[in-house]
């Protein structure tokens, strides 16, 4: 079949073979489809209809969660092809690449892109949420519930279309939704199944003002606490896999009969070295109070002497074997440092 001859010149036979197809008026009147003889074809009983302003769906029965995802794309953003018709072709035909610009999907539909289970299908979904330019003059309709934003964030590509990242998506869902059950659902299975981490998905709640909403700050409180017992495995899983000497885990350290130092999540006293898990997530009402504090708690203990090894749940995800060098480094160099002073180790 040759897709670049003008759909005008093929038979009602040949036709049918456009099933499961999405196009918009300016690429049927490329193939010499007048819009009259579109909107012919998609009269009641018609062999089309049309899904969304200017974009129709080249077969009369219920179109496919592709065939919607499509759709909002044409109908939101711009797109380029190789073959000259942007959608799904027959089962039979070649599919040809496309390319989706100034348009994302994000929300719930986002979500199940991303594999998420407590997602809906994007069968069940009524609209499909879709970031665009902020001056673009488009209003949602139908199942297209447009967003406008300033600037897009960058695509993860998949399935062939332009999604926002976990993060992003994460935001402009919950955004829409008061079910606090469903929200902790959908922050507790991000970071759980491994898709991004805790601090980035408070980011982008903060971001989007979400944070001061009471069941989006219970669904926060739950979220960060599993991301530090998730970096916490890949902490004990890091010192195991990589025959490190095991330490202390989780004690306060303090001076003899002096002030407390603070709280470490490993420590070696015969190294005097310790390992600081950094899970702390922005809120809106945060200043640098926290990390104030935290600075100078590992400035005093570096001035008795104990090497604090910084590390984040990120850098334990994506860099574990980096991370156990970094501090296998530090416990080596202890034998050519200082003695460190005597400290107190109290579990926590």
């Amino acid at each position: 079949m040759n897709h670049d001859a003008p759909l005008s010149s093929r038979s009602p036979h040949r036709l049918t073979g456009l099933r499961r197809r999405v196009l918009t008026t300016a690429q049927l009147r490329a193939h010499g489809v007048t819009p009259a003889d579109t909107n012919a074809r998609c009269r009641p009983g018609g062999p089309w209809q049309q899904l969304l302003p200017g974009v129709y769906l080249l077969h009369p029965g219920p179109p496919t969660p592709e065939e919607r995802l499509h759709a909002v794309l044409l109908y939101a953003g711009r797109c380029r092809d190789t073959g000259g018709v942007p959608a799904q072709p027959h089962a039979d035909e070649p599919r040809p690449p496309v390319r989706y610009t100034d348009a994302v999907v994000t929300g719930l539909a986002a979500l199940a892109l991303h594999g998420f289970t407590s997602a809906p299908p994007l069968l069940s979904l009524e609209r499909i949420d879709v970031l665009v330019p902020r001056l673009r003059r488009l209003r949602s309709t139908r199942c297209a519930h447009v967003l406008r934003e300033a600037a897009l964030p960058a695509p993860v590509q998949i399935g062939g279309f332009p999604v926002a990242p976990v993060p992003r998506a994460l935001a402009d869902a919950v955004a829409e939704l008061d079910d606090a059950p469903a929200v902790r659902r959908l922050l507790t299975e991000a970071v759980r199944a491994g898709h991004c981490e805790a601090a980035a998905v408070v980011r982008e709640l903060n971001r989007a003002r979400l944070l001061t909403r009471p069941h989006v700050v219970d669904a926060v409180d739950s979220l960060l606490a599993e991301g530090r017992a998730l970096a916490e495995d890949r902490l004990y899983r890091m010192v195991d896999e990589h025959g490190l000497p095991d330490p202390v885990w989780n004690v306060d350290l303090r001076l003899p009969g002096g002030p407390d130092l603070g709280g470490v999540d490993a420590y070696w006293p015969e190294h005097a070295v310790a390992v600081e898990l950094d899970t702390r997530a922005p809120r809106q009402d945060d200043d640098d109070t926290e990390w104030s504090e935290y600075a100078r708690k590992r400035e005093h203990l570096e001035r008795l002497g104990i090497t604090v090894v910084h590390t984040t749940p990120r850098k334990l995800r994506d860099s574990l074997d980096q991370q156990a060098t970094v501090v296998r480094t530090a416990l080596m160099a202890s034998t050519e440092r200082e003695p460190a002073m005597y400290v107190v180790v109290l579990p926590r």
